[in-house]
């Protein structure tokens, strides 16, 4: 009897069910209440006319897009393009200054003279190397330190050597150290210090050097080059330190960090001081001063430039996604716009500390020995702190 009734409950209860299901097809159904099939016209569009964005910068990334588009890029050249794809494409050389953009910026004449020279030579990512060091990644490292530099900062790079920037095995780790030069123009003043740079290359055989002026709005072509130098030079490096030469980097942390990482996190690394929902400024005073003709919008997360780290993986993967990103002249949140490319967001990590600590601990050892990275430090400080925490008695 008992089974009787848990039989009739479950055929009442599976009835219950297809009850409602018919019902809710029928409610959504194609059909109107006199059977007649309901047309359904969109309320807007499917397709939309693709128009030019009035920012270069964002104009000159529309069309790496359509370059890129596994639909569109093969028929670019049929009727299908749009009209001012050919109008505002770039000059068949890419390394000749490209002067169409007096004309494609509204506010050209007007621009600081830096934005004028960025915008004549933004399609331009082949330079030639002047120094090289082929065999410095023969033993492929756990950790490259890559450090941006101008080549007047001898003081800088030869603190780094001195302090955390020390090349060779530590904590048994293999660490390279090369530094990041371009050419110290004349146009912007620098004396001629070209033997001292040869000089100091043969000595030490870490300087990196391109044929480019060496700039702040040219720190992107540094970049691109140095992601391209990985692969042609150091492509089996597991870790990459990449910072300007004014931080100091506690390297013993950073190999901590990184032996401790599970293996799939450390695939898809890339971590700093992270900064979100941040947009260009507009006040021309501002050091970052980007003017609305140049560029629209806001900036990806991105982590500040002073310094981050990242997995050969990851760098691998930069450099490919660098070439469909349109050159921007803030390296830092170009960087970002690269990993937003590959669907990747940058870790904030609190160890990375790119606007300084609070005064009251700076002269305080054990204030760095939990921290990656602080900025800014002179060469000075940068060899003071190495020796606080390299002494044994340190105790915090």
């Amino acid at each position: 009897m008992a089974l009787t009734r848990r039989r009739l409950k479950l055929v009442l209860t599976v009835t219950m069910i297809n009850f409602f299901i018919f019902i809710i097809i029928s409610r959504h159904g194609g059909q109107d209440k006199n059977g007649r099939h309901k047309i359904r016209i969109p309320s807007r569009p499917f397709w939309a006319k693709l128009a030019p964005s009035p920012a270069y910068w964002n104009l000159q990334q529309q069309i790496l897009d359509l370059q890129n588009n596994p639909i569109l890029g093969g028929n670019l050249s049929s009727v299908g393009a749009p009209d001012w794809f050919n109008e505002t494409a770039l000059t068949s050389d890419p390394c000749e200054p490209n002067f169409r953009v007096t004309t494609q910026v509204k506010d050209y004449k007007s621009l600081p003279q830096r934005f004028k020279d960025f915008l004549h030579h933004m399609h331009c990512r082949s330079y030639a190397i002047r120094v090289d060091q082929p065999d410095i990644c023969l033993e492929q490292p756990f950790l490259l330190l890559a450090v941006k530099s101008l080549a007047p900062h001898f003081d800088r790079r030869q603190a780094i050597r001195q302090s955390w920037g020390r090349a060779g095995v530590i904590a048994n780790q293999t660490v390279v150290t090369i530094f990041l030069l371009g050419n110290a123009a004349s146009e912007d003043y620098f004396p001629d210090l070209s033997e001292m740079l040869r000089y100091e290359s043969h000595q030490h055989k870490d300087v990196i050097q391109w044929d480019y002026r060496d700039s702040f709005f040219n720190l992107t072509v540094k970049e691109v080059l140095f992601l391209d130098w990985i692969q042609t030079r150091c492509s089996g490096a597991r870790f990459i330190f990449k910072g300007d030469d004014d931080v100091f980097v506690n390297t013993h942390r950073i190999l901590d960090f990184l032996k401790g990482l599970p293996e799939r996190r450390a695939k898809d690394l890339f971590v700093g001081d992270v900064i979100t929902n941040a947009g260009p400024h507009r006040d021309k005073k501002v050091k970052y001063f980007i003017p609305e003709s140049l560029f629209l919008g806001m900036y990806p997360p991105y982590a500040g430039g002073g310094g981050y780290l990242f997995s050969g993986d990851v760098a691998a993967r930069l450099y490919n996604a660098s070439r469909q990103v349109a050159l921007y002249p803030i390296d830092d949140v170009y960087t970002g716009m690269c990993l937003r490319k590959l669907g990747l967001t940058p870790e904030k990590n609190k160890e990375f500390r790119t606007f300084n600590i609070e005064e009251k601990y700076r002269r305080n050892p054990c204030a760095y020995r939990s921290l990656m990275l602080v900025h800014p430090r002179t060469p000075q400080e940068m060899i003071q702190i190495w020796e606080w925490l390299d002494a044994p008695d340190l105790n915090c």
